[in-house]
C-alpha cells in the first residue's frame, strides 16, 4: 500500500506594487486585490515621493506602506523586494487590475516547479479602443519578448505581471541597477536569468493601462529606456557573448559539473 505523498505548503506570499502619483489606479488595483481567490499575506506599495493621496489610500485599504525617496521604479520596486517577507513575491503596477484568480495562479506555479526562479505572464489593455485592447497588447508584448529575449537568450521578465521567489531575489539584488533611466523588469531578468531559470506563465489574466503608450514622445522615451537597459550591461552581456556563456553553463549543469566563476 503507497501512502499518498504530501502534498507541499503553500508559500506565503507577498504583493509588491511602486506607486507614484497615482493614487485613483492605485484603489482600483487593490480593490481588485482584495477579492482574489487567494489572498496574499501582505501587500506593500512602495510610495515613491508621492504628492497626492497615493499613501493613504494604500493604507485605507490595508497596505503596509514603504517609503523610497530615491527617484524611479527600479529603485521603488527594488525596495519593496527587500520589504516583502513573502517566499514568493508577486509584482504588479499601480494600474494594474489582476484577475480574481491571479495570485492563486502565479503561486500555483511556484509550488508546482521549485526549479523555476522566476515567473512572468502577459496583460490585456483595460482602456483605450476597446476593438484594440487584445490586439495591441498581443502585438506589443510579442514585440517585446522577441526583442528582450534576444538580448538575454531567454524569456524576459514583464514587471506589470510576474513572480519572483525571495531566495532569487536575495542571489541577485546586489547587482540590480537604481537607475531610474532603466526598466526595473529588463535589468532584473538579466540578473535572475544567469542562474536561475525564468518561465512564461499563460492564463494567469492581469488588465494594463494604456497611458505609458499614450503619446509618441512617451513610447519613444520607454523605447530609449529599453536600449539604455541593454547596453548599461556590455560588453559582458553583449548578446553572442551572453549566449555561448549560458549555454556552456547549462551544460555543465546538466553534466553535474561546476561552472567556470559559479557560486559554490
Amino acid at each position: 500500500m503507497h501512502r499518498a505523498t504530501p502534498a507541499a505548503p503553500e508559500p506565503t506570499v507577498s504583493v509588491v506594487i511602486p506607486v507614484k502619483d497615482d493614487a485613483a489606479a492605485l484603489q482600483r488595483c487593490l480593490r481588485a486585490l482584495a477579492v482574489q481567490t487567494l489572498p496574499a499575506d501582505e501587500i506593500v506599495v512602495v510610495d515613491n515621493g508621492s504628492t497626492d493621496s497615493s499613501a493613504e489610500v494604500a493604507t485605507r485599504q490595508g497596505a503596509r506602506v514603504v517609503r523610497c525617496d530615491t527617484p524611479g521604479i527600479p529603485a521603488a520596486s527594488a525596495a519593496g523586494y527587500d520589504a516583502a517577507s513573502g517566499e514568493v513575491m508577486l509584482r504588479l503596477d499601480a494600474d494594474g487590475v489582476p484577475d480574481p484568480r491571479w495570485v492563486e495562479r502565479m503561486v500555483e506555479a511556484c509550488r508546482r516547479d521549485p526549479r523555476v526562479g522566476a515567473w512572468t505572464g502577459g496583460a490585456h489593455f483595460v482602456d483605450g479602443p476597446p476593438a484594440l485592447r487584445r490586439p495591441l497588447a498581443a502585438v506589443y508584448l510579442l514585440a517585446y519578448g522577441l526583442v528582450c529575449g534576444t538580448a538575454l537568450g531567454h524569456a524576459p521578465l514583464f514587471g506589470s505581471n510576474l513572480a519572483l521567489r525571495r531566495s532569487t531575489w536575495l542571489d541577485v539584488r546586489d547587482r540590480v541597477h537604481r537607475d531610474p533611466g532603466l526598466h526595473d523588469d529588463l535589468d532584473l531578468a538579466f540578473h535572475v536569468g544567469e542562474r536561475h531559470r525564468i518561465r512564461w506563465l499563460r492564463g494567469t489574466g492581469m488588465g494594463i493601462s494604456m497611458r505609458p503608450f499614450g503619446s509618441g514622445r512617451a513610447f519613444l522615451r520607454r523605447i530609449a529606456a529599453g536600449f539604455r537597459t541593454v547596453l548599461v550591461h556590455w560588453p559582458e552581456d553583449f548578446p553572442p557573448v551572453r549566449w555561448v556563456r549560458l549555454g556552456l553553463r547549462r551544460l555543465f549543469h546538466r553534466l553535474g559539473v561546476p561552472a567556470p566563476g559559479a557560486r559554490r
